[in-house]
């Protein structure tokens, strides 16, 4: 059966991302999986190897095997989003302005 509904953009997906990595894309996956800057997961990384005496750091080479590679022909990030469908920016940016003062 068909579904006639309002599209929904693709699901999450964990992967590194061929563009925007410094050594394997690691971090970018993962600032990109929980939308957040891959700089600030890099500076997490770092300061978690530094706290633990580098055991933490393990981690990060277990993550580059598990994580697959996104694919060559994968839309850019974030998946572009139907034609007519409302979006909320998630993240402060160039087009985006503060929310309105509440009305007394």
């Amino acid at each position: 059966m068909t579904s006639t509904g309002t599209p929904r953009p693709p699901y999450r997906q964990l992967r590194r991302p061929t563009t925007d990595r410094m050594i394997a894309g690691v971090a970018s996956g993962v600032g990109r999986y929980f939308n957040v800057d891959p700089t600030l997961v890099r500076v997490v990384f770092a300061v978690t190897g530094l706290l633990t005496g580098g055991i933490a750091a393990l981690a990060y080479p277990i993550m580059w095997f598990l994580i697959p590679v996104e694919p060559a022909d994968a839309p850019a990030w974030p998946h572009p989003v139907a034609p007519g469908a409302t979006t909320t920016p998630t993240w402060p940016g160039p087009g985006s302005q503060p929310p309105a003062p509440p009305v007394r």
